[in-house]
């Protein structure tokens, strides 16, 4: 079993994994395997891969890092010969973030033990939706219904992409916003100006402009002021309201530098979910998913 795109799991499994996230966040001690985990970063990371790597290791696993620079990737090596020579080195599991849209497509048939999809190019994050699920589900206990914005730069992020066909799937009502030029018709999500929205949304989660993946540099000054958020727009914000990132954030560009630590952000605990989230997606493809019988909480996320 791999976990390549959020259509991958249906709501069971997300709810399994929410549940397991849950256990570990609640005890410290949890149980400990043997194996190797090799993390293949083809594109720059720091969150993503320094919290799998806490992960893998919280977990009892051992890590196999890989970097491009020194690996045969500069002798011209493909993408599937140099996984197919970390399977056969023996290792347990193979996290792999990479440019390419659906760089896994040729590999998914062919590797035996489990692929952790990192990110693909502008395709998906799983992981990072699934530790975006968990923050919302602490915070409300349920997603259905819940009023949920994703701004900015929608039509290269594989975030927005995850989270809000997911989100929409367990029943939140999604609105996107920011420049036009970067909405994603495919997605088939309404589309809104923040000033008409920011008043009722339950969640904002806000996304980075990337510029690695076009050419076209709004400026950073006016992108603030015309879509960010601003302290003006926060303050328009339900009491109960919650600010989202994936990060890493472009401070006073996407978000004002005093709202990153405000007291509705929930930007850093998002972080820190992505590592129990990690280790319950790490057991449920290794181990088989939650079997511990003193969890007798059922977790409702609709």
């Amino acid at each position: 079993m791999h976990l390549l795109k959020m259509s991958d799991l249906n709501q069971s499994d997300i709810e399994r994994i929410i549940q397991t996230a849950e256990r570990f966040k609640s005890n410290s001690d949890c149980e400990k395997h043997q194996g190797f985990i090799a993390n293949l970063f083809f594109e720059p990371s720091t969150r993503t891969k320094l919290s799998f790597e806490m992960a893998e290791k919280r977990s009892g696993y051992q890590t196999i890092d890989f970097l491009t620079e020194s690996s045969s990737v500069q002798k011209g090596e493909s993408l599937y010969d140099t996984v197919k020579t970390v399977e056969s080195l023996g290792v347990s599991a193979i996290v792999i973030r990479h440019p390419k849209d659906r760089y896994y497509k040729e590999l998914e048939e062919s590797v035996q033990v489990p692929i952790i999809n990192a990110g693909d190019g502008k395709g998906e994050h799983p992981s990072q939706c699934l530790l975006d699920l968990y923050t919302i589900y602490e915070e409300f206990g349920r997603f259905n219904g819940l009023n949920i914005l994703i701004s900015g730069d929608i039509l290269h992020s594989r975030v927005a992409r995850s989270n809000a066909l997911t989100l929409q799937r367990l029943g939140a009502n999604i609105t996107v916003s920011g420049p036009s030029f970067w909405q994603d018709a495919e997605l088939g999500i309404p589309y809104a100006p923040i000033d008409e929205v920011i008043h009722k949304c339950d969640v904002l989660i806000l996304l980075r402009i990337q510029e690695e993946r076009h050419d076209l540099k709004e400026e950073q000054r006016d992108y603030l002021t015309s879509y960010g958020l601003t302290p003006e727009r926060e303050q328009q914000m339900k009491t109960e309201s919650i600010i989202m990132h994936p990060a890493p954030v472009n401070r006073g560009v996407e978000i004002a530098s005093e709202l990153v630590e405000c007291q509705r952000s929930r930007i850093f605990t998002q972080m820190n979910n992505g590592v129990y989230i990690r280790m319950a997606i790490i057991h449920e493809l290794l181990q088989g998913g939650v079997t511990n019988e003193s969890i007798t909480k059922k977790c409702s996320i609709i």
